[in-house]
This record gives C-alpha cells, sequence and structure tokens, in this order.
C-alpha cells in the first residue's frame, strides 16, 4: 500500500482536521462545564471570583432579575450547581420558627441588660434560651434538598431527607441547614452537622446515608462547617464541646475511611463552624483546617502535617489558597496569616515575629469574624461584620486602604466575591454595596434586594445566585 501518495496526504490532512475539530469541541465543552459548575460553598476554587462578561453589575427586586423563587422553611446554606440544576436545604418547622436580627451583638446586650436587673446566671441563661435559642425539645423540623433548574427557576424536585427532633439547638440567627451541600456531579452530598450525611442522586434518588453522633456546640448556637470532595473521599469536621475530630467518608458508599480526634481550644470553647479547605499544590494535597485557638493541616489519611497557633476563640471564616500562598484568617481580634507550601510541625509565630520559614506574612489583627476573604488581581479583601473593609497586598501584607464601606453598611455575614474589577459587598439587610476593585477605594452604587441575606451567592456562567431569608434570586443582564 503506498502511504507517500496525494491521497493518503490528503486522508491524512482530513484526519488531522478531524482531530483539531474534536480537540476544540472537547476543550469548548471542558470550559463550558467549567462556567456552569458551582460545586460547594464559595465555589470551585474556594475563593468567589468570575470573569463572564455579561454578569449583572446592578440589580433590585425587578432590575435585572431573571427569575425568583420562595423557599420554604429557613436554610442558610449556600446554593451549588451542575449540570444546569441548583441544588439546596432549607428546614421546616412545624409551628413558629424564631426569626433572625441584625447584627451580632444582640445577645450579649440582652444579657448585659439582665444582669443589671439582678438575675442570676441562670435566670439570664432562660430568658436568653426564650427570646433568642431554639432547643431541639421545642421544634420538630421537615429536612428538605431542593433542585431548581437553573434557566426558570422552577423546583424539579424536593427530597424530605429527615424528619424530628434537631441533634442540638441554634441561635436565631443560625439555622439548622447552615452548611452547603457539595457535588461531584455526579452525586450531591448533604451533611448537617452533628446529625448525618446523605448523597442523592442528580434525579433525587438517596444513594445512601450514614448517621453521625450528636455532640454538644457552645451555648448551642448550632453548627456551620460545610463539607468537602477530594478523590473518592468526603470531608468533614466537628468542633464541638465533647469530642472534636475530622473524618473522611468513602464518597461512594457513605463508609468511614478514617478518623482524627482533635484536641484544641479552652474549655467550654472547643466549638468551631470553619469549613476545611482542600489545599492542592506541587508538592502534596493538604486538608487545611481552622479551630479554636490553632489552625491544623492533614495529609489524605488524616495525618497531622502542620500546626499554627493564634487563632480566635470563635473560628469562622475558610482558609483558601491564591497565586501559591494559603491565606488563613484567624477570626476577629486575631491575624491574617498568608502561609507558603510544604510545611512541617509546629509553624506558629513567636512573640514579636510577624513571618518565618512558612508564614511569609501576618497582619496582626487582620482577621475577621464572619466573612471569608476574597483575592483578586494582587489584592485580599477582608470585611469585617461591622462593614470595615481593608485591602492587603497579596504577596507582602501591606496594607493598602481600610475604611467603612458607607454609613448604612453595619451588618455583614455573607463573605464577598468580585467579577469584572468589581467587588460585591453584601449585608445582612439585603443590600449589595458595590465597590471598584484595585487599590483605591471607590464605593460605585448599591443594589438593593430589602430582605435579611446571609448566605454566600454562586455565580454560574452569566448568573448571580443570590438567597435570602426566604427567596433565590438568579440575577441576570436583560440586555
Amino acid at each position: 500500500m503506498n502511504t507517500s501518495g496525494p491521497e493518503m496526504k490528503s486522508i491524512r490532512k482530513v484526519i488531522g482536521l478531524v482531530t483539531l475539530a474534536c480537540a476544540q469541541l472537547i476543550a469548548s465543552l471542558s470550559v463550558h462545564a467549567q462556567s456552569i459548575a458551582w460545586p460547594q460553598f464559595r465555589g470551585p476554587e474556594s475563593n468567589p471570583v468570575a470573569t463572564n462578561a455579561r454578569l449583572a453589575e446592578r440589580w433590585s427586586k425587578t432590575e435585572n432579575v431573571e427569575w425568583m423563587q420562595p423557599i420554604p422553611g429557613r436554610g442558610w446554606s449556600s446554593p451549588i450547581v451542575t449540570g444546569d440544576k441548583i441544588y439546596l436545604t432549607s428546614a421546616v418547622t412545624e409551628g413558629k420558627s424564631k426569626s433572625p436580627q441584625i447584627g451580632t451583638e444582640y445577645s450579649n446586650e440582652y444579657s448585659a441588660e439582665l444582669r443589671k436587673q439582678g438575675l442570676s446566671p441562670q435566670e439570664i441563661r432562660d430568658r436568653l434560651n426564650e427570646r433568642d435559642f431554639e432547643m431541639p425539645n421545642e421544634v420538630k423540623l421537615h429536612y428538605f434538598l431542593y433542585c431548581l433548574n437553573l434557566k426558570s427557576g422552577k423546583v424539579e424536585w424536593q427530597k424530605e431527607f429527615f424528619t424530628g427532633h434537631p441533634p442540638g439547638g441554634r441561635h436565631r440567627k443560625n439555622s439548622f441547614t447552615s452548611e452547603s451541600p457539595v457535588t461531584d456531579g455526579k452525586l450531591v452530598y448533604v451533611y448537617v452537622g452533628n446529625l448525618g450525611l446523605w448523597a442523592f442522586d442528580l434525579k433525587g434518588k438517596q444513594v445512601w446515608t450514614t448517621p453521625l453522633e450528636a455532640n454538644p456546640i457552645y451555648h448551642d448556637f448550632g453548627t456551620g462547617s460545610s463539607p468537602a470532595l477530594v478523590g473518592n473521599q468526603l470531608i468533614v469536621m466537628s468542633d464541638n464541646e465533647k469530642q472534636q475530630y475530622i473524618a473522611s467518608f468513602d464518597k461512594q458508599t457513605g463508609k468511614q475511611l478514617w478518623r482524627t480526634n482533635r484536641d484544641m481550644g479552652a474549655k467550654g470553647r472547643k466549638s468551631g463552624w470553619v469549613t476545611p479547605y482542600i489545599w492542592q499544590h506541587a508538592l502534596r494535597t493538604e486538608i487545611v483546617t481552622v479551630g479554636p485557638g490553632e489552625g491544623v493541616s492533614y495529609d489524605l489519611t488524616g495525618k497531622e502535617l502542620w500546626r499554627i497557633s493564634g487563632i480566635s476563640e470563635i473560628p469562622i471564616p475558610m482558609p483558601f489558597a491564591y497565586d501559591g500562598l494559603l491565606y488563613l484568617n484567624a477570626g476577629r481580634g486575631g491575624p491574617l496569616f498568608a502561609l507558603r507550601p510544604g510545611a512541617t510541625g509546629d509553624i506558629s509565630l513567636s512573640q514579636g515575629e510577624s513571618a518565618n520559614q512558612y508564614v511569609v506574612w501576618s497582619q496582626p489583627r487582620g482577621g475577621t469574624y464572619l466573612p471569608t476573604p476574597v483575592a483578586y488581581e494582587g489584592g485580599i479583601y477582608t470585611l469585617t461584620e461591622t462593614g470595615i473593609l481593608t485591602r492587603f497586598d497579596a504577596k507582602t501584607g501591606k496594607q493598602t486602604y481600610k475604611t467603612r464601606i458607607d454609613p448604612a453598611a453595619t451588618a455583614f455575614t455573607t463573605s464577598p466575591w468580585i467579577y469584572n474589577g468589581k467587588l460585591f459587598c453584601l449585608s445582612e439587610e439585603g443590600q449589595t454595596f458595590v465597590i471598584a476593585a484595585g487599590e483605591t477605594f471607590k464605593l460605585l452604587h448599591v443594589n438593593a434586594l430589602d430582605e435579611m441575606a446571609l448566605a454566600s451567592p454562586a455565580i454560574v456562567g452569566e448568573r448571580l445566585l443570590v438567597r435570602t431569608e426566604t427567596k433565590l434570586y438568579s440575577i441576570r443582564r436583560k440586555i
């Protein structure tokens, strides 16, 4: 057979063109798949930044709203997206549910007021429970997983995966479903702290469930640490007052693969609400956790790699990586750390130090209470629960500005996000303050939805999905 004649050259050319076309199609599908997937809390990179030029920068209850869907019950979990479907959780209370309130100090203020009245500690606790907490024996709940159509907002199915009393109480600012689900594109995994794990296929069929023991949480504030996926492992972390632990489960079967007990924090202050972060870098893959008093990283078998002290007693913000460094928020009153890969052992800073072999830089009071920072174009943006926005240089830690966003911006839980050169900060009152990203602070405008918001949003293609107290919005430019 002649393999060098003009006919074979023509055939090779056709094959080459077909191969190139197939490669381009696969690449296109890959990019498309990446653009429509928001698989977990804070997105695929745990740093909510998007690049779609058509993402809306202005919205209201009517402007640039593609659809709005009421969501029954109460839940502060974030929506996740895969395969043009949105998944989120909620808990419906039989009877009345205690409503949340703006701010973080009202329980402390009420307690101080009762002390002035001469009430005993037990009487104060009873009054606080009555007004600000829901205890397990007070409520019966129906826990739901919802699947919504991304394009229309229509509820395609809902599954009640647990009915009964919750395993612990909640502060009324929290919800009984504050943990966000996670997906690998084949199954959706639901975690409710101190209650259990569930896996569903994308049509709503339960694949497996694994119950978990109920452990007490500090003052019955409730839980909030979302699960994480790495390979075949589903990772959950439970920092509680009885026995703290991090555990891995087979994502196909729900069988526990390993469990590592933790011991950190002072007695009576061992609870935490931080979501573990899967840090993949050139040297290895790590599971980075933050607990009361310390941050600890583990390998994929649950063996401790390194730890760092200086963390707040009430840790909430999630760690994440950006441009080769790990950013670890130590919580309100604590530092903000930038860490390089490869650490082993105790890498805590000595007194008077701001850096060492693995701590590239630290800002002594750069930590925040509720929102997790976001990184973009060389800057780290941190937001306090009271509306103070700070920008640090990501490489050096130098503070480039620190300012109050606006006199009306006073309460924040939602983590900020960024796209197209704009930083978005959603307040608890439902107002999104839109700020120019960069070294100079500039408030551009404010978008109002006028309903309480604590959940962090999802960004999918040209859609922004915002969950408020009773609704889920798809924000999309109409022109």
